[in-house]
């Protein structure tokens, strides 16, 4: 079949999110002007550069208490930094709590019982077991076509890494199995991993 997406898809959910998968989970924590914690989890999410080391993520909706975004993207434009927590399957009950939409101000880490460390290069909290964390400050704000559609970037300066997943010098997935989110309201985790030599190595 071929569709338009301005005239609809014609199916009974739309495809577009089954398509573009499987998507890392970017569990985005913040903090508000007056030293409250966030924490949302965001399938639009992806690194973006190497050196120096860039993140994005894209929000995509609006709450009724924040102006014209979500909370996430309000904490950030006001204080200029966030943390993105990778979520691993183990963590997967705890994430989709925090996705709850709860008043501006509300903790998610209390709500969805998750313990929080602090960062150490910037001032905010991070999910205390995460397999690991990337400190960012925010480079740009961008908003894109959409009535509340906003890309947010920040370079990584801080990197925390759990030590169970450091295995030989290298960084382990499979220690971990990183939580992704597929189409509809399906995910999957990461598992098993294959190596491939670019014909220019």
């Amino acid at each position: 079949m071929f569709y338009r997406p301005a005239d609809g898809h014609r199916l009974p959910h739309n495809p577009f999110n089954a398509i573009v998968t499987p998507r890392p989970i970017g569990w985005i924590s913040s903090r508000d002007a007056q030293g409250r914690d966030n924490l949302g989890p965001y399938s639009f999410f992806n690194g973006v550069a190497y050196s120096p080391p860039q993140v994005m993520f894209a929000s995509t909706g609006s709450k009724a208490d924040v102006d014209g975004t979500k909370d996430s993207v309000a904490n950030i434009r006001a204080s200029g930094e966030f943390c993105v927590n990778i979520v691993e399957y183990a963590a997967r009950d705890a994430m989709n709590a925090s996705s709850a939409s709860l008043p501006h101000g509300v903790d998610e880490f209390a709500h969805a019982g998750i313990e929080k460390a602090a960062c150490d290069v910037i001032d905010c909290a991070r999910v205390a077991n995460a397999p690991a964390a990337l400190e960012c400050r925010m480079t740009q704000i961008v908003r894109i076509e959409g009535a509340a559609n906003f890309v947010v970037f920040g370079e990584v300066v801080g990197v925390h890494l759990r030590d169970d997943c450091l295995v030989g010098g290298r960084f382990d997935i499979t220690r971990y199995a990183p939580l992704s989110r597929l189409g509809y309201r399906d995910y999957t985790a990461v598992r098993e991993v294959f190596e491939m030599i670019r014909p220019d190595d």
